[in-house]
């Protein structure tokens, strides 16, 4: 077991925190734009042709799929958050190595090094 010392970290952890929260809201918003697009299509035979409805269809699996990304990055900001409180914010899950501040930077929610994300 590697032993992680918390002095050691380069993170600034307020810069952290918000690039998190800024993360968290954008999703949100782009959550809320959406939430249209991925209700239940409505098929009116009458004025819609069987291509229209299928189109409306693969719109709405899209903008549904693309929600599922939304909410794990929610739930992963989230477990960053919880890292960050914890003063377990920047090292790595699996090998106990700080993450560059460059990676944290890309992807705030990063849980490895890139080393062990291979």
């Amino acid at each position: 077991m590697t032993t992680i010392y918390q002095s050691e970290v380069m993170v600034d952890q307020n810069i952290a925190a918000q690039r998190l929260e800024a993360r968290k809201l954008e999703l949100q918003g782009l959550s809320d734009l959406s939430q249209e697009a991925r209700e239940t299509v409505q098929l009116d035979q009458q004025s819609v042709g069987r291509l229209s409805r299928m189109d409306a269809m693969q719109h709405q699996a899209m903008n549904q799929a693309t929600e599922r990304s939304r909410k794990r990055d929610l739930y992963r900001i989230q477990a960053a958050l919880t890292r960050l409180s914890d003063d377990e914010y920047g090292y790595c899950e699996d090998c106990g190595e700080e993450i560059p501040d460059g990676r944290l930077e890309i992807d705030p929610m990063a849980e490895r090094c890139v080393k062990c994300a291979k």
